[in-house]
Parts: C-alpha cells; structure tokens; sequence
C-alpha cells in the first residue's frame, strides 16, 4: 500500500472512531463508558483506537468537534433556522443525549486550564456560536423585531451562558426543558412586550 493508500485509511479508521464514539458516549455518558467498549465496537484494541489520538482527552475533544459538526449539519438542514432558532433546537435535542451532555459539561470544566486539550475546541466553540448570534441579533434588530439599544455582543454572551447553565441544571433534574426555557430566555432579554413571553 502506498503511503497515501495508508495515510487515507488512516483517516478513514479515525473518522470511524469518532463517529462510534460519538455513538456510544450518547448512549452511555461519559462516566459510562469505557474506551475499551468503543474500541471493541470499532475492532480494534484500546492501544490501536488511542494510535490515532494523542490522549484520551485528545479523543474526547475531538468527540465534542463531531458532536459539533453533526449538529450543525443537522440542526442547518432545513435552511429555515437562523442561529437561536439553531441553539433552540439543539438544546432540545441535548435531553435526547445525556451522555454527550454529560461529555461536554466534563469537557468545559477541564478546559478552563489553558494546557488542557480541550481548551481549544472551547474557545473556538463559544467564539463560533457567539458570532452566529450576534449576526443574528443585528439582523433582527435591523428589521426591527429586537430592541435597537441592545448590545449583540452581550446578548450573544448571556445567551451561551444560560444555554450551558441549563445544561448544568438539566444535569441534575432531567424534568427541566432547556430548550423552551433557552427560547423565553431570548424573548426576555430582546423584547419588550410581555406577550413575547409564551
């Protein structure tokens, strides 16, 4: 086999990790799982599945980047979706997979030191969802269905924290609906009327 053949399959094999991982954190959560399991459903040993990953915080972030794609991919589907609306869905969607909630919430608290592998994919994260929603505020804002005074940078800001609070809060009482209490979150902060409020 060529080294190309090779370097190919190679990425092929990590893309499957991944997508198995991915699979199996949802269903088992973070503490649930054991990396042997996801090397087993791969078919490969626990030192062939960490070749392809630095360290197993390594896999785990890289795990979080596909979560990441795969909802973007999913939740942009439609076309219909602006950026709340996207973050709305998502936040529905997260009570479907504890285990990856689990994952993230993890994932966050680590990445808080700056050599932490998954520090990076955090930042670059917050800042990519914080962009799409301070678009979106300016956007509304210019077609005058958000409060003109309102600054987007910190309406996006509040908007992610409250989205990854009501995932900590979910974490210990499964009964709460992130996303319906994430969506009147967003009309109390853009709007005036009290009709927003639903």
């Amino acid at each position: 086999m060529t080294a190309r053949g090779s370097y190919a399959k190679g990425v092929a094999r990590r893309e499957e990790i991944l997508r198995v991982a991915l699979a199996v954190f949802a269903r088992e959560g973070y503490r649930g799982t054991s990396l042997r399991e996801v090397a087993r459903e791969v078919g490969v040993s626990l030192p062939g599945l960490m070749h392809y990953f630095a360290s197993k915080e390594h896999l785990f972030a890289a795990i979080l980047r596909v979560r990441d794609a795969v909802d973007s991919e999913e939740f942009a589907a439609t076309g219909s979706q602006d950026a709340i609306e996207g973050l709305v869905a998502v936040m529905r969607h997260n009570s479907d997979v504890p285990g990856l909630v689990e994952l993230y919430l993890t994932m966050a608290a680590a990445a808080g030191d700056p050599a932490h592998p998954a520090r990076e994919f955090f930042v670059e994260h917050v800042a990519g969802v914080r962009r799409s929603l301070v678009e979106v505020v300016r956007e509304r804002q210019a077609e005058g269905v958000v409060r003109a005074e309102l600054d987007a940078e910190h309406v996006a800001r509040i908007m992610i924290a409250i989205a990854d609070g009501l995932q900590v809060q979910w974490s210990l009482d499964p009964s709460i609906d992130m996303g319906g209490d994430l969506e009147r979150a967003w009309h109390l902060l853009v709007r005036d009327d009290a009709d927003a409020v639903r």
